[in-house]
Protein backbone atom coordinates (compact mmCIF):
# COMPACT_ATOMS: atom_id res chain seq x y z
CA UNK A 1 0.00 0.00 0.00
CA UNK A 2 2.62 2.65 0.56
CA UNK A 3 4.38 2.13 -2.47
CA UNK A 4 0.66 3.32 -4.51
CA UNK A 5 0.65 6.06 -1.74
CA UNK A 6 3.79 7.09 -3.18
CA UNK A 7 2.67 7.05 -6.58
CA UNK A 8 -0.36 8.65 -5.72
CA UNK A 9 1.36 11.09 -4.17
CA UNK A 10 3.90 11.77 -7.20
CA UNK A 11 1.32 12.02 -9.47
CA UNK A 12 -0.63 14.84 -7.48
CA UNK A 13 2.36 16.84 -7.10
CA UNK A 14 2.95 16.65 -10.66
CA UNK A 15 -0.36 18.01 -11.73
CA UNK A 16 -2.65 15.41 -11.77
CA UNK A 17 -6.17 15.79 -10.70
CA UNK A 18 -7.48 12.55 -10.28
CA UNK A 19 -4.51 11.66 -8.06
CA UNK A 20 -5.25 14.59 -6.26
CA UNK A 21 -8.46 13.83 -5.41
CA UNK A 22 -7.42 10.09 -4.61
CA UNK A 23 -4.62 11.68 -1.90
CA UNK A 24 -7.18 14.06 -0.35
CA UNK A 25 -9.12 10.58 -0.10
CA UNK A 26 -6.67 8.79 1.86
CA UNK A 27 -6.01 11.55 4.11
CA UNK A 28 -9.78 11.69 5.02
CA UNK A 29 -9.45 7.95 5.54
CA UNK A 30 -6.34 8.70 7.98
CA UNK A 31 -3.84 6.74 5.96
CA UNK A 32 -1.42 9.37 5.42
CA UNK A 33 -0.54 12.47 7.44
CA UNK A 34 -1.07 16.22 7.00
CA UNK A 35 2.07 16.79 6.47
CA UNK A 36 2.45 14.17 3.60
CA UNK A 37 -1.09 16.11 2.20
CA UNK A 38 -0.41 19.44 2.65
CA UNK A 39 2.80 18.63 0.29
CA UNK A 40 1.12 17.21 -2.60
CA UNK A 41 -1.47 20.21 -2.08
CA UNK A 42 1.30 22.31 -2.49
CA UNK A 43 3.06 20.30 -5.19
CA UNK A 44 -0.15 19.83 -7.08
CA UNK A 45 -0.75 23.66 -7.07
CA UNK A 46 2.62 24.71 -7.98
CA UNK A 47 2.55 22.22 -10.77
CA UNK A 48 -0.60 23.90 -12.27
CA UNK A 49 0.40 27.14 -11.44
CA UNK A 50 3.70 26.24 -13.99
CA UNK A 51 1.11 25.77 -17.19
CA UNK A 52 -0.45 28.78 -16.89
CA UNK A 53 0.03 30.92 -19.52
CA UNK A 54 -1.64 33.37 -22.01
CA UNK A 55 -1.73 31.45 -24.70
CA UNK A 56 -3.55 27.94 -23.05
CA UNK A 57 -5.84 30.85 -21.30
CA UNK A 58 -6.79 32.13 -24.50
CA UNK A 59 -7.01 28.49 -25.96
CA UNK A 60 -9.26 27.48 -23.45
CA UNK A 61 -11.53 30.61 -24.10
CA UNK A 62 -11.82 29.48 -27.52
CA UNK A 63 -12.28 26.00 -26.92
CA UNK A 64 -15.74 27.15 -24.12
CA UNK A 65 -16.76 29.65 -26.87
CA UNK A 66 -16.87 26.90 -29.96
CA UNK A 67 -18.65 24.23 -27.17
CA UNK A 68 -21.15 26.90 -26.30
CA UNK A 69 -22.31 27.21 -30.22
CA UNK A 70 -22.10 23.61 -30.61
CA UNK A 71 -18.70 23.83 -33.22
Amino acid sequence: MDRAVKHYIIAAKLGYDKSLESVKSLYKAGLISKDEFAAALRGHETATDATKSPQREEADEFRRFCSQRGN
